[in-house]
């Protein structure tokens, strides 16, 4: 056949002088099976697909690399030679793709997940059974403690992963509300405020020494945001266990996640107080650093969250 000839253009980078992975594919199905039709069919393409895209490649080489006849498919002198680069270049191709499957293997063996104590107390434990059914061969490690530390440990990428409890997305990352949750005031059935007619008002609330959570805490900034301020603490303690806890003994009132508190509820260790016009309801938002959407197992919790969460 006549060798159809264009020359490379100058300075053109290697994707406009080297043909694609497919091309050189196809060349060495058309050399190992000595026919184009054939070497279409193996690679799930029309024949006529097949005879473009070798025309293609012919043009932008500038050499003629098949003959074509009646017979079957030759490679030319000069396609001999093409195919056997384009062998070489093929299993590069293919170590580099075995690479980076091992490398999304090594990302996707282990999830760092850094949350607040609410909902790595009350939350994630089903959210991480769940996954578990869906990859058993993540590694999961939970760090838990407040808001605040939740966003500095993924700003310092300690973290994949974050689910916080307080008012705004801290700056650098971006979030989803994955929950809804909702704080209440709860005393030992001992407590005065356990036996009182009606509602606490805002500002008794607010002028009351409470059992805390510590400064950085969500359930703490909600509160206070609420309240436009706190007395001084009757305890400051830094998780939600030891706050219920302290509250059961009757060392005083607190304020805590409907979340956490319905068993005791439920058994009279604690006894809900209403208060008249506050609004304690609040959003649980998963976060992560600001343009670094989760991808891989990390995805896949935060998609079993929209799940499994509460409304």
């Amino acid at each position: 056949m006549t060798e159809s000839v264009e020359a490379s253009v100058p300075g053109a980078g290697l994707a406009h002088r080297v043909p694609d992975l497919g091309a050189l594919e196809l060349l060495l199905a058309v050399a190992r099976l000595g026919s184009l039709g054939r070497a279409a069919r193996e690679l799930g393409i029309t024949q006529p697909a097949a005879s473009s895209r070798i025309r293609s490649m012919e043009r932008q080489l500038g050499v003629a690399l098949v003959d074509r006849s009646p017979r079957g498919s030759r490679l030319t002198d000069a396609g001999a030679l093409v195919t056997d680069w384009a062998g070489r270049i093929v299993e590069a191709a293919e170590a580099f793709d075995a690479g980076a499957q091992a490398l999304r293997g090594r990302r996707d063996s282990r999830l760092r997940v850094a949350a607040s104590m609410t909902i790595a107390e009350y939350l994630l434990p089903g959210w991480l059974i769940a996954l578990r059914a869906q990859r058993p061969d993540t590694a999961v490690s939970l760090l838990a403690g407040n808001s605040a530390a939740v966003a500095e440990r993924l700003l310092a990428d300690e973290a994949d992963l974050g689910f916080v409890e307080g008012l705004t997305v801290p700056v650098g990352l971006d979030a989803a509300v994955v929950a809804r949750d909702r704080l209440i005031v709860v005393t030992a059935p001992g407590h005065p405020w356990a036996r009182r007619r009606g509602p606490l008002t805002a500002g008794e609330l607010a002028s009351t020494p409470l059992i805390l959570r510590e400064e950085g805490s969500g359930t703490r900034q909600v509160l206070a945001a609420a309240l436009g301020g706190l007395a001084r603490p009757l305890l400051e303690l830094s998780s939600t266990t030891a706050v219920k806890a302290s509250a059961v003994s009757g060392a005083g009132p607190a304020v805590l996640s409907e979340l956490a508190v319905g068993e005791e509820l439920s058994a009279r260790r604690l006894v809900s107080v209403p208060v008249d016009g506050v609004h304690l309801d609040r959003a649980l938002r998963a976060v992560w650093r600001t343009g670094h959407r989760p991808t891989g197992p990390g995805r896949d919790l935060l998609g079993l969250t929209r799940h499994n969460g509460p409304g």
